[in-house]
């Protein structure tokens, strides 16, 4: 099948943009069902912001180690009844 470059309209701002044949040829191969919806910008755009549950940054919690004592942070909110371990010695016990 010989691919020719079609013009494509971006579902988030509306700009029209170019699907190269050699897009489509690629698309093919790794057996894509879907053409792209976005344009270059508004993809790097999308693949920048937060990503995990509900798009939420990182929490970062000052805590005590519960094996050594010293004070450490952790990415995480701390449960209570669960020891939360000093970079340190988490990987002593891996």
């Amino acid at each position: 099948m010989e691919y020719q470059d079609r013009s494509l309209t971006c579902v988030d701002c509306g700009a029209e943009f170019i699907w190269t044949a050699g897009e489509q040829v690629f698309f093919a191969d790794k057996q894509f069902k879907n053409e792209p919806k976005r344009c270059k910008d508004c993809k790097g755009k999308r693949a920048s912001r937060p990503s995990g549950p509900s798009g939420r940054e990182r929490v970062e919690t000052v805590t005590t180690c519960s094996a050594c004592g010293k004070e450490t942070t952790v990415p995480f909110r701390p449960t209570q009844g669960r020891p939360v371990l000093c970079k340190e010695c988490f990987q002593q016990r891996r």
